[in-house]
């Protein structure tokens, strides 16, 4: 039996209009904030903490989040993940997520801060229903190194598959190695230090809609290298290279603004975490 460095499992209802806790365990180095209620549609927000602060050699972490039908949850975290030395064992992350019909996960986590020498992996599975919505983003940046020329960790390997109606839809696998040496080669990161990533999958996303947003973020964003795909089912994903975090914050703030008044029906959130 596995031993866990943490655990987190939030399940979320719909009650009246309003989306409420229906079961919430933590243990170990995963805890959650209360929930909060940030505007008048009924939407609960949680955040994630790490009371340990960061994952350090051999860690291992296991987030289960299931969302009932109608729930609406918009979930991030406090601070960076910061990911430390792991000489002798890599940090693993382990995420499972089930969304329910008529249900909406935005999931916005603060960067993955890897420092010299780490090692880390994270492994995120999504089971959702046609008629949910999922909104999920991710930030790398890398950690001060004593070279200080920024890339001292050893690998970061980041995977998303996404099932609907029991279907895999989507499978996203982004490594980084930079022994490799081709980090800063054409279809890596190209000379830029941050990277970011958006996967989102809801109705309503077609050609016309990725046109009009695609013009949007070229006005908003003239000197930010990203690209946006359709994804087979109702979606698209986007990956986001930038010189800081404040630059892919600010990009992903952007399309989650976008995405909420156009998709969802909602007014932007404020998470106020400073």
């Amino acid at each position: 039996m596995e031993k866990w460095t943490g655990i987190l499992e939030l399940g979320i209802a719909s009650k009246d209009g309003k989306s409420v806790p229906a079961d919430v365990y933590f243990q170990g180095a995963l805890k959650v904030m209360r929930p909060q209620y940030l505007d008048e549609s009924g939407q609960v927000v949680y955040f994630i903490l790490n009371p340990g602060g960061g994952y350090v050699d051999g860690d291992r972490y296991r987030i289960a989040v299931t969302l009932e039908d109608y729930a609406e949850l918009m979930l991030t975290t406090q601070s960076a993940t910061k990911v430390y030395k792991t000489p002798t064992g890599e940090v693993r992350q382990d995420t499972e997520i089930t969304l329910g019909k008529h249900s909406t996960l935005e999931f916005i986590s603060d960067p993955v801060i890897a420092y010299e020498e780490a090692r880390y992996i994270q492994n995120q599975v999504v089971h959702m229903d046609a008629t949910a919505n999922l909104f999920y983003s991710e930030m790398i940046t890398p950690g001060w190194a004593k070279k200080q020329d920024g890339f001292r960790y050893e690998k970061l390997l980041l995977k998303n598959q996404v099932y609907v109606d029991g279907k895999l839809a989507v499978i996203d696998a982004f490594r980084l190695t930079p022994a490799s040496g081709l980090l800063h080669e054409m279809g890596m990161l190209e000379g830029f230090s941050h990277v970011g990533s958006l996967l989102v999958v809801t109705q309503g996303i077609d050609e016309e809609f990725m046109h009009d947003f695609q013009e949007e973020l070229k006005e908003a964003f003239p000197a930010l290298r990203f690209g946006i795909s359709l994804l087979n089912v109702s979606g698209f994903s986007a990956r986001i290279l930038a010189d800081s975090t404040q630059e892919l914050e600010h990009f992903i703030a952007y399309c989650n603004r976008y995405v909420r008044k156009r998709c969802f029906g909602k007014g932007p959130l404020l998470l106020r975490k400073y």
